[in-house]
């Protein structure tokens, strides 16, 4: 097995428990001291996703979360490519969860407090059959949860039971899980 960037050793997918995934996102996963502003330390998730054995082993273990789900829905932008592998992987269609004014009308919305503002998600409000459906929400990071919290309530004001949250990186401090609950979270790497 070739070893993927910054010497890490993939584990090959479904070889390995929770924490084979979280070593191999620790290992993957490059720091960015310092951005997006001082004092802030970025977690770069684009070095797993960019490795066909990384990519491969978290899109196995997300789609592992689904719990019967028959619809994945990634938020914009990196849970797009999350969600769409893990669609592929359980034999679903993906839902893209976009940011505001990036659809044409008619939409369904959802808009949510930021720390200075406010954003919004959309989904189209036709052309789609998701009432009735069972989704899991996809994304790369859950951080204070707001995100995570209007894609949620976006396809539940759509009609769709959302069965569960799976995220590739948690970070704690923050407490977005709480904004989450009583929802299963799965967390691959948490830090």
């Amino acid at each position: 097995m070739e070893h993927g960037p910054l010497g890490a050793r993939p584990v090959s997918p479904g070889a390995g428990g929770p924490e084979d995934i979280s070593s191999l996102i620790a290992a993957m996963m490059r720091e960015v001291p310092d951005f997006p502003e001082p004092g802030v330390a970025f977690k770069d998730l684009t070095p797993i996703l960019a490795d066909a054995q990384g990519l491969a082993a978290v899109t196995d273990a997300l789609a592992e979360t689904a719990r019967g789900a028959d619809l994945v829905a990634g938020i914009d932008a990196r849970g797009f490519l999350l969600g769409a592998a893990v669609a592929l992987r359980l034999g679903t269609g993906v839902l893209a969860i976009r940011k505001g004014g990036k659809l044409p009308p008619p939409v369904y919305s959802e808009t949510y407090a930021l720390e200075y503002g406010t954003a919004t998600l959309e989904i189209p409000a036709d052309g789609l059959a998701i009432g009735g459906r069972n989704v899991l929400v996809i994304d790369d990071v859950l951080a204070t949860g707001g995100t995570a919290a209007a894609a949620v309530k976006l396809l539940q004001h759509a009609g769709a039971t959302v069965t569960g949250a799976a995220m590739l990186l948690e970070l704690t401090a923050l407490g977005g899980r709480d904004l989450l609950e009583p929802l299963p979270v799965t967390s691959l790497h948490r830090v």
